[in-house]
């Protein structure tokens, strides 16, 4: 063989190893690239290409400056760069920001290490930058969700106790109302303390709806029903400059929901959106069926795939400026001037949609508008809104067992009960309640328990009675639970429930309608 052919053979062979080391290099999904001293690419793969919206030809002898409008980023380039070859020693960055040719942020972790030449010098820094952005994104998102977690579980303590506390204060002052003639001077004060209560009742149920502590009391509905019939209330409740466009999909749009909870998360996410609109605007709320694989719920932690549905709340405001997008559920974080926000609404209609199984999602632009996507999974029977309840409660002579462990709230309900003529025993505790029960010779025809009580709880006190007398029926009260399907009582019965704080005419009503309800 000639020396030309040897000659040849060798360039064919270098030829073929360049091409195979070049797919190599740009099948790697990472950031592969090499500089000189004067900040010239004078290597590249595809993925650095792409990120800067060029063709490896076209990046290879030009900077990061050609390509990167951002001086910031590419000062910050420049000086890893000249630190790597002037120490002649390896860099790690954890983390550093790129920009890439569509505008968006990706975060890479980097390793850059110097290139030493044949003659001894380190004109040339090699790198390789691993894409990061998704696992930050999975971060930013635990993190948030913890800090959630964590407010929300002072949250729900305190609206724990803080129920109790109301339910003495409204139904004491409903007998004290109770038991004043007609323009009496005491009268007017009482109602201001009744009102008061009741406010603070509604802040507590907030609480408890962002700390996902809520007693939920579900049923199935369907929510093009829920937009369609509360589209009179929203239009009172966002002004004669808003026009209001609901959009039910065709299909259906059943839930599994409590009714009022998810009421409250679209008259929050109205309240906003007016708020967002002071000038007028359009608020469109309309539902659709989208269906969520494997891969977008992996992307959004603690969400089942399947199908949903999707309620979207649609206004033409202001929008909201990127930096304020990450704390837009965070509790009492409001933009609003003081006196005008309390910052729980969206907070709490977090927690609702979270404890419904479901997922909130957003997207805003500064002047171009803001979309809710409140997502709820969707079932396949048909089922009705929950009426409002109506009318006095009636009294009667049937024996009712009252078990609360907070002296004060047994106090006041057991004297609600009495005035309408029931005959009411009493106990502290599960363990009180059995031995009440073992020496009365009489029927007891209902049982009032608290859910969370020392000694004995009280869905343990229900399977304990339930032995003895099965006849008694069951109403469970509680401002809290870690866990509402312990309320499936006796007969698996969960509308048996009565969240406080309440007053005695609530306790009243209910404890009449299980009583009258049909044996199941």
């Amino acid at each position: 063989m000639s020396d030309h052919s040897r000659e040849q053979l060798r360039d064919d062979e270098l030829a073929a190893q360049r091409a195979f080391l070049r797919q190599v290099i740009d099948l790697n999904p990472s950031f592969i690239f090499a500089k000189d001293r004067a900040g010239r690419f004078t290597l590249v793969n595809q993925a650095v290409a792409d990120n800067y919206g060029t063709t490896v030809e076209d990046l290879v002898g030009k900077t990061d400056a050609d390509f990167n409008d951002n001086p910031a980023e590419v000062e910050h380039f420049r000086r890893d760069d000249l630190e790597v070859m002037d120490s002649r020693r390896e860099k790690v960055i954890p983390e550093e920001v790129i920009t890439d040719a569509g505008g968006r942020q990706r975060h890479l972790h980097t390793i850059k290490r110097p290139i030493i030449g044949p003659d001894g010098n380190a004109d040339q820094v090699l790198g390789v930058a691993i894409d990061i952005t998704a696992s930050k994104r999975l971060e930013e998102q635990l993190a948030q969700a913890q800090k959630m977690e964590a407010v929300g579980r002072l949250a729900g303590g305190v609206a724990h106790d803080f129920n109790n506390l109301l339910t003495v204060i409204l139904g004491s002052v409903e007998l004290l109302l109770d038991g004043l003639e007609p323009g009496h001077p005491v009268q007017p004060h009482a109602e201001e303390i009744r009102r008061a209560a009741e406010r603070a009742a509604m802040l507590t149920r907030q609480l408890l709806a962002f700390s996902r502590k809520q007693v939920l009391q579900p049923s199935v509905l369907d929510l093009n029903r829920v937009i369609v019939d509360g589209a009179r209330m929203l239009r009172q409740l966002i002004g004669e400059d808003v026009e209001l466009v609901t959009r039910p999909d065709a299909h259906g749009a059943h839930v599994r929901a409590d009714p009022t909870q998810i009421t409250q998360v679209l008259l929050n996410l109205a309240i906003n959106a007016r708020d967002a609109m002071p000038h007028g605007g359009t608020l469109t709320v309309g539902t659709s069926i989208t269906a969520f694989d494997r891969a977008w719920a992996d992307r959004h932690p603690g969400v089942a795939p399947g199908e949903y549905v999707t309620v979207a709340v649609c206004d033409t405001g202001h929008g909201i400026a990127p930096d304020v997008l990450p704390h837009i559920f965070e509790p009492f974080f409001t933009t609003k001037p003081p006196g005008l926000g309390t910052g729980l609404g969206l907070a709490t209609s977090y927690g609702i949609v979270e404890q419904s199984g479901g997922h909130i999602t957003l997207t805003s632009e500064p002047g171009r508008g803001t979309t809710f996507f409140v997502h709820l999974p969707r079932v396949r029977e048909g089922g009705d809104v929950a009426g409002e309840e109506g009318g006095g409660a009636r009294g009667g002579r049937e024996t009712i067992l009252l078990v609360e462990d907070e002296e004060m709230v047994r106090g006041v309900a057991s004297g609600s009960l009495r005035a309408k003529g029931y005959h009411v025993l009493e106990a502290r505790d599960g363990h009180e309640a059995l031995a009440v029960a073992a020496e009365y010779r009489g029927p007891i025809h209902l049982l009032v328990t608290d859910v969370v009580m020392p000694v004995m709880g009280g869905v343990e006190l229900v399977a304990s009675l339930a032995r003895a007398r099965p006849e008694t029926r069951v109403l469970y009260t509680s401002g809290y639970t870690q866990d509402p399907a312990v309320l499936r009582g006796s007969g698996g019965d969960e509308g048996a429930f009565l969240p406080k704080p309440y007053v005695g005419e609530t306790l009243t009503r209910r404890v009449r309608e299980l009583l009258d309800a049909p044996v199941r």
